[in-house]
């Protein structure tokens, strides 16, 4: 049997743009994408604190060590600049691979860059 199961989050992030003219999609700093072991094309869902929305769409690479946290397309309408959000992946494996699966967190400081 195959469960989704919590894969890695990236952790209170601030919004830092929001594009509504652009193809929908999240745009991450890669350095933020790498340490959260995420994939450019991955489903991720998004959680923003200050409005309790929850939505989905999926991972576009940033520039490396930029902080870049930018809602693109229709999810743009959905927060703030400055908003902060979490983001959250799940990921598809078997029953008893998960009853062990050790999900990544990543605690970004307050300029949405690892310490």
């Amino acid at each position: 049997m195959m469960i989704e199961v919590f894969h890695s989050k990236i952790h209170r992030v601030k919004v830092t743009d929001a594009k509504l003219n652009y193809i929908g999609s999240i745009t991450i700093d890669e350095d933020l994408i790498d340490a959260a072991k995420m994939v450019v094309g991955q489903k991720i869902q998004i959680v923003v604190q200050e409005n309790g929305e929850r939505f989905e769409t999926y991972i576009i690479k940033g520039k490396r060590g930029s902080g870049e946290i930018c809602l693109n397309g229709p999810a743009a309408r959905r927060v703030q600049v400055g908003d902060t959000v979490i983001l959250i992946t799940y990921a598809m494996m078997d029953y008893e691979e998960a009853k062990t699966f050790e999900p990544t967190i990543v605690f970004p400081n307050e300029n949405n860059r690892l310490d």
